[in-house]
């Protein structure tokens, strides 16, 4: 009896075993997209008032775990009965993502006025404001869905000659930490200011030289957040049509071979700004073919 028991913990230990080291090559192999992630999620979190950045971060939190807990067993069955499908579903996020990416250049070149002056933080009407609110939440929550689907299928590549119960565990532990991890860090950008006042307030209380680096401190942060949310929004953009490209690049060899002069960076966003603009024309030309016929 006691045999058994520490047969069965010995088994244990090795699985955890197993399950660590597996975990560490996966998230090495999944740090770029959770880069883009981060930069993607700061910039879809930013551009409400302070009151409710955190009340839309966790709502998109809370869908980001609930894609989460879709694309996790669709993975494992797509894995181990259609395997052929999993390209496919990539190259249409890539779509999706390179779309998104090239909009915002578009919005950004040809409707300067409205893209400066974000409506859910410049309207005082509620009604706008709680609709543009659930605009960009169910934006952000669509695009941490293809995010996700990359993590995962990436996360899962690494442990596909694995036996099953190590595959789940290391593809859920990585999906959990992407969640928390991102938006978590993403929660502490939103907040910078919040933090700088306090600094100052604080700094009212100390002694001069500590008064001095504490409200310094404070100023920093506050002058600071503006231009990080900014920084991160053209990050962010940049990193939808990397990662939209590269699903092109690395899933389809002619692709792979037209461009395999091109540093891999460069070739991925050159191809993330051929499919977006591809797709943001087709898009374009829906309402004119629409109208024709009807």
């Amino acid at each position: 009896m006691t045999g058994g028991l520490f047969a069965i913990l010995d088994d244990i230990a090795m699985l955890l075993d197993d399950t660590a080291a597996m975990s560490k090559v996966a998230a090495k192999k999944t740090a770029g997209v959770l880069g883009d992630d981060l930069a993607v999620g700061a910039e879809k979190a930013s551009g409400f008032h302070a009151s409710r950045e955190l009340p839309v971060l966790w709502a998109i939190t809370k869908g980001s775990f609930l894609n989460k807990i879709i694309i996790l067993p669709l993975a494992f069955l797509l894995s181990a009965f259609l395997p052929s499908l999993i390209v496919p579903i990539l190259l249409l996020g890539g779509i999706y993502l390179s779309y998104e990416g090239v909009e915002k250049i578009y919005e950004v070149f040809f409707h300067k006025e409205s893209h400066s002056h974000p409506v859910a933080a410049q309207s005082n009407d509620k009604q706008t404001i709680l609709e543009a609110e659930i605009q960009k939440i169910k934006s952000a929550i669509r695009t941490d869905f293809i995010l996700s689907i990359e993590i995962i299928i990436i996360a899962l590549g690494t442990v596909i000659t694995q036996p099953l119960m190590i595959q789940v565990i290391v593809v859920s532990l990585i999906a959990i930490l992407a969640t928390v991890g991102v938006y978590g860090l993403v929660a502490l950008l939103v907040r910078m200011d919040d933090m700088g006042f306090y600094l100052i307030k604080r700094a009212e209380h100390k002694a001069k030289t500590l008064a001095i680096v504490l409200r310094r401190s404070g100023e920093l942060l506050v002058a600071g957040l503006p231009k990080i949310i900014r920084l991160l929004g053209i990050v962010g953009t940049i990193a939808m049509l990397l990662v939209g490209g590269g699903m092109f690049v690395h899933n389809i060899p002619l692709v792979h071979e037209l461009l395999h002069f091109l540093p891999m960076l460069l070739a991925e966003f050159l191809m993330g700004l051929l499919v977006g603009s591809f797709a943001l024309a087709a898009k374009s030309l829906i309402p004119v073919n629409a109208s024709s016929t009807s």
